[in-house]
């Protein structure tokens, strides 16, 4: 048996309690609300600096908007022998996505890609990106070997790259959860940073300890890529009908201190990805969160190498527009759009923040409780 480290105790002890008090917040209903929907293919990107220019699968991308700009961050799969991922980036125009006009064929570069003992095993997954000041922050996942006491573990880590406006790496690691002794590394997937000031940031992340994977709220040390322990807070659980539950997206500001985020759950009944949307404050406590509002449907949003499958990782507010830019059936790339107000109307409030009570007495929206 594996020797668990004080801090994977102490945690795994916190996700148990956290078990224990859980109170029901959310159904097993679903109102899919995401009524426009277009489609990226794998065979409709062209890869401008690879010697293979079509990737096989391209899938779960990150993304933000900036001067009118949609940047996606797809992941990209050219073969599966052993399933190695890297992360490009392609440019579109904000406002012929929300019209369902794009590019083909559409032009991605490769910005980052496996190099590091720790990304070795299926590469670079998953990004969930943020751009601040110039810089651009991606939080993906390791997969899956790294050093441990002059030995080789595998483990999915959480790992991190800063990069220029240019897309050039600047440093990439992965983080680790800290006390004032000692130093773990958990599996860890499924993060969002949400205020970043300096080199301190509040987030959102899914460790996993002795198997109990939950949704957590967290600080973290971008210098030294470390999360200490005692910041480290459960926030959002799976529910009785539920596999897994997991954060799905980036942040994207509502209001001076609230954020949505996805988040997806994996149903018992059929392990279909199933997702809904959340609001957050600025540290990480959970304000409003819905039922499911985005579910596959259809032969091209339920067939592929993981069916029954839209997984994040893009979240982005657009004028009126909320635009979820997620994979499908880890093969392909999803746009799903809907009206910002249709997601606020399916929100059930737990706690209720200033700006909560300043925009009901606004839009007369009132409480929705599911």
């Amino acid at each position: 048996m594996p020797k668990v480290s004080s801090i994977e105790k102490k945690l795994w002890e916190k996700a148990n309690q956290a078990i224990k008090e859980q109170e029901k917040i959310r159904k097993p209903k679903l109102e899919d609300i995401f009524t426009r929907r277009y489609y990226i293919s794998p065979e409709s990107l062209l890869v401008d600096n690879y010697l293979r220019t079509k990737p096989l699968a391209a899938f779960n991308p990150g993304a933000f908007v900036k001067d009118g700009r949609l940047f996606i961050f797809p992941r990209l799969i050219f073969d599966y022998y052993s399933y190695v991922s890297s992360i490009g980036v392609a440019v579109m125009d904000i406002e012929k996505v929300i019209d369902g006009k794009l590019k083909n064929p559409l032009k991605v570069k490769i910005i980052l890609w496996p190099e590091k003992l720790w990304e070795f095993g299926h590469g670079c997954e998953d990004p969930r990106v943020s751009s601040l000041n110039g810089s651009i922050y991606i939080l993906y996942t390791g997969a899956k070997h790294y050093y441990v006491n002059q030995g080789i573990t595998k483990k999915s880590v959480l790992g991190f790259a800063e990069l220029n406006s240019f897309f050039e790496i600047k440093r990439r690691g992965y983080f680790s959860i800290a006390s004032e002794a000692n130093k773990f590394t958990p599996s860890c997937k499924d993060s969002a940073l949400i205020k970043i000031k300096d080199n301190k940031a509040t987030m959102l992340t899914r460790p996993i300890f002795q198997n109990i994977a939950l949704c957590w709220r967290a600080e973290a040390n971008l210098k030294t890529l470390t999360i200490p322990e005692d910041t480290l807070k459960p926030v959002l659980l799976q529910e009785e009908w539920e596999y897994r539950v997991g954060w799905s997206t980036n942040v994207v500001k509502l209001s001076p201190d609230e954020y949505l985020v996805g988040w997806h759950g994996v149903l018992k009944e059929d392990l279909s990805y199933r997702n809904g949307i959340a609001v957050v404050d600025g540290k990480g406590e959970l304000l409003a969160i819905s039922n499911y509002l985005l579910a596959p449907r259809g032969l091209k949003e339920s067939y592929g190498d993981r069916p029954l499958a839209i997984f994040g990782n893009g979240l982005v507010r657009y004028k009126e527009y909320l635009v979820w830019i997620g994979g499908i059936g880890d093969y392909s790339i999803g746009i799903f759009i809907t009206e910002l107000s249709k997601v606020l109307e399916n929100l059930k409030w737990i706690k209720k923040s200033k700006q909560w009570r300043q925009a009901c007495s606004e839009s007369r929206l009132g409480e929705n409780l599911l």
